[in-house]
């Protein structure tokens, strides 16, 4: 009869332990997922941003007038916000796996031509295309935020995707500017721009899939985690059933949610499109002094948005009900808001401009909450669409701003009334903002 080593049964029996230990602990493939989101939002921004950055030599090369700057700005926001809804009822149907990553290889694509462009006809039809192909990503970052996230993690969720356009927009102002100075060509930083976009893409689309339970790196105990929270959202806030988008038509929280993002893009997208321009003709700065400037307005307004995401969170665990913490926060940043554009009016120093434009968009940008209430307002089977209705709302904005802002810079020859649109809009984000109920799903019979 053979004999038991004792040490080898208790090594075996330690190691069988560590294994049941790690079994039964959650993984965090969840935030890893939400990581990459930061990614890809970012290229998003520094994509569809770098024109901007490299206006004052785009305008030159193409002899460009404000109107026709002010269109060429406008024209992503008219193909992008076209394909808002398709896509996000593609998304509630196919998932948002291959839709954010198909996206982010198709962006690359048209970034890189862009590059190309040899006049108005041209660069117009490049902004068209990169508007079309970017459309799907943010509809299938919320899809992805209801579908891998319990309610109380959605805040953070939210921001730290969201988080990507003012971290894309700074990172993209010192990149651009500094490729631009590297290779004295503004071509040459967008065909980079797109290599990495489509790199990114590919990367994405093995990476993600569209529930936890179909990820390799979500262990039974995260998956049991995930599964467990969204039942227990069911049967407090009503059944998840897909539902199509007319029967939200009748409700305040979702027109407040819509015209609410259309004030806060209305503010974002007119500070991404004209800021560098407004900075080079009103406060003198050069190509590199604009990429410095957009790295420090934009990188407060990411640092902003992930505290925004953390007080929420925080807050609501503390008991507080979710909509005394979203209103005030949305009540506090819209108030600040204003306030800093009111101050960039009436202050003519170029740096005190730039402090202002920064502290603006670090509470402008705890409106990356926004982005839970697609999965709040209509669960986990209406996430896509009314995600995508929402963003549609916004990139109204995307539309009107930049074409507004060129008539009224053109036509008056100061950016004193353009900053007071901001203002209106800024009002706009604040009064609707405060009218949602965040507590409540919708069309649940």
């Amino acid at each position: 009869m053979s004999k038991i080593n004792p040490i080898n049964t208790a090594s075996e029996r330690s190691e069988a332990e560590e294994v049941a230990t790690s079994a039964a602990q959650p993984s965090r493939t969840r935030w890893k997922v939400f990581l990459l989101l930061l990614g890809v939002v970012s290229l998003n921004y520094i994509d569809r941003g770098s024109v901007s950055v490299a206006l004052p030599l785009i305008t030159k090369d193409l002899h460009l007038t404000k109107e026709v700057t002010g269109f060429v700005l406008s024209a992503f926001f008219w193909t992008y916000a076209l394909m808002q809804i398709p896509s996000g009822w593609l998304i509630d149907r196919f998932g948002p796996r291959y839709m954010a990553g198909g996206a982010c290889i198709g962006w690359g694509a048209a970034t890189g031509l862009t590059a190309a462009a040899t006049g108005v006809g041209s660069l117009l039809g490049f902004r068209l295309l990169l508007g079309a192909v970017e459309a799907p990503v943010m509809p299938a970052g919320g899809k992805l935020n209801a579908n891998w996230l319990p309610a109380k993690e959605r805040g953070r969720g939210a921001v730290l995707m969201d988080g990507g356009a003012p971290l894309g927009s700074a990172l993209g102002g010192i990149a651009i500017s500094g490729l631009i100075a590297w290779t004295g060509s503004w071509r040459i930083s967008f065909v980079v721009a797109g290599v990495l976009t489509a790199a990114i893409g590919f990367f994405a689309l093995w990476f993600l899939r569209d529930t936890p339970r179909a990820h390799r790196g979500v262990n039974a105990a995260e998956a049991d985690f995930i599964d467990a929270a969204h039942a227990a959202e069911d049967a407090a806030v009503g059944t998840d059933k897909r539902n199509p988008l007319s029967a939200y038509l009748k409700y305040r929280s979702f027109w407040g949610m819509c015209l609410g993002w259309m004030g806060f893009n209305g503010v974002f997208y007119g500070i991404l499109t004209w800021g560098p321009l407004y900075l080079s003709e009103t406060k003198g700065f050069d190509i590199k002094t604009i990429g410095w400037s957009t790295l420090a307005i934009f990188g407060a307004g990411f640092v902003g948005e992930l505290i925004g995401g953390w007080i929420n969170d925080r807050w609501q665990a503390t008991g507080a009900s979710v909509n005394r913490v979203m209103r005030t926060l949305m009540g506090v940043a819209g108030v600040a808001v204003v306030a800093g554009l009111l101050g960039v009016v009436l202050v003519p120093d170029a740096m005190t401009a730039v402090a202002l434009l920064a502290g603006v968009l670090f509470f402008l940008r705890w409106a990356g909450l926004f982005w839970s209430l697609p999965s709040i307002l209509g669960g986990r089977a209406n996430a896509g669409v009314v995600g995508a209705a929402m963003n549609l709302s916004g990139n109204i904005a995307g539309i009107v701003t930049p074409i507004a802002v060129g008539f009224i810079v053109g036509g008056t020859g100061s950016y004193t009334w353009a900053l007071l649109y901001f203002v209106g809009a800024g009002v706009l984000f604040t009064l609707s903002s405060l009218v949602i109920d965040y507590s409540k799903r919708l069309a649940t019979r």
